[in-house]
């Protein structure tokens, strides 16, 4: 059975629930949480009329930099050789954003990186002692102070025209950092696999926010919380129309250990080569 919780952000049983959720499907469904779906809805709007400017061109990355806009098509999921159909553009705690859109995205990044850090607290207070030990340093500290705590806007268009074989708007795929909070996209299509290979929709109804463990904190804790691979598919003919959403991801500061030889920055770098996002 893949029984992802859904959970109330304000509950006192949550914590507990939320880190047996993520340990049996590597998911969770916040509902409660502080960013309304007014927040979110006119995030969108915003952020929709920059993906519909041809302004958007200057904000475009450079220089091997990872803040700013990603064109259609700039990355591919790994082991994917299609690229997948969206654009999208970073949010870092020191990186560009445009100016008419800098006050709304840096108060939902700093909001985000505040649940973020709570969820991560749940999760050092309710593993089992094993996994606990073995961390380099408590969870909810890896991502103190961290410059690649990660937001990214991500915008879907309609497909005008059928896209080649195997090209989806976001294919199979872990995430690769501790824990991604996700607020609800603006139309479904997430869905999550279990362990025998089967697909399930993840809850995306207005006001919820997804949570997921990325590949990081599946290494820092020997796989006790899983990496769930999940995909974003196509919209069916009758309701092909844009998609967007705004995953933060939670980075660990460069230096973080996450197993013996390995540190954050080791483990990103070669994730963002097999994406297609670092040469």
């Amino acid at each position: 059975m893949f029984d992802i919780a859904t959970l109330s952000y304000t509950d006192p049983d949550s914590p507990a629930e939320f880190a047996r959720s993520l340990h049996e499907t590597g998911f969770a469904v916040l509902t409660d949480h502080p960013i309304g779906p007014d927040r979110i809805r006119s995030a969108y709007a915003s952020w929709g009329e920059f993906f519909n400017s041809e302004a958007k061109q200057d904000w475009a990355v450079y220089g091997g930099r990872q803040d700013g806009y990603f064109p259609f098509k700039s990355e591919n999921a790994k082991d994917s050789a299609v690229k997948d159909l969206k654009e999208f553009y970073h949010v870092f705690p020191d990186g560009r954003v445009p100016p008419e859109l800098e006050i709304e995205t840096r108060a939902l990044h700093d909001d985000l990186v505040a649940v973020g850090s709570t969820l991560l607290s749940w999760l050092q207070e309710h593993s089992p002692a094993h996994v606990v030990d073995a961390l380099s340093e408590p969870m909810p500290h890896m991502i103190e102070g961290s410059k690649s705590n990660l937001l990214r806007i991500l915008h879907y268009p309609a497909l005008d025209e059928a896209p080649e074989p195997g090209a989806v708007r976001a294919a199979a795929h872990g995430d690769i950092n501790l824990v991604t909070c996700l607020l609800a996209g603006s139309e479904s299509g997430l869905e999550a696999r279990d362990t025998a290979g089967t697909w399930h929709a993840v809850p995306c109804d207005p006001g919820m926010m997804a949570i997921n463990a990325g590949d990081m904190l599946e290494m820092a804790t020997g796989g006790y919380y899983p990496a769930t691979v999940h995909k974003v598919v196509n919209p069916p003919a009758a309701r092909n129309v844009p998609r967007f959403s705004m995953p933060m991801f939670l980075h660990p500061r460069p230096e973080v250990v996450l197993k013996p030889g390995t540190t954050a920055d080791d483990f990103l770098t070669e994730r963002l080569r097999e994406i297609g996002l670092k040469g």
